[in-house]
């Protein structure tokens, strides 16, 4: 299990478009993609889930990866919020 701690870049914060981009990166990983933000713990693949976190830029969470390729999972999650969507 791997737990990256990750800051939203994204100025306006996550909407439709962008949840639904990070849904399908977080999808193309065999391992469990969780975020987590303060209590709250959302599977990344769940577009719904996702939504229910609001996420704004300036955001601090930590992105948990779980399994075989969890490693692959982490760099590609917190690539997805470092850039600017």
């Amino acid at each position: 299990m791997i737990k990256t701690s990750v800051v939203v870049k994204a100025d306006k914060g996550l909407d439709g478009r962008p949840i639904a981009l990070l849904v399908q990166e977080a999808s193309q990983y065999a391992s469990k993609v969780y975020i987590q933000v303060g209590e709250k713990n959302v599977n990344a693949k769940s577009i719904m889930g996702m939504m229910s976190l609001s996420l704004a830029g300036g955001d601090q969470i930590t992105v948990v990866t779980d399994g075989e390729d969890e490693q692959k999972a982490a760099e590609g999650i917190k690539t997805f919020f470092a850039s600017e969507k």
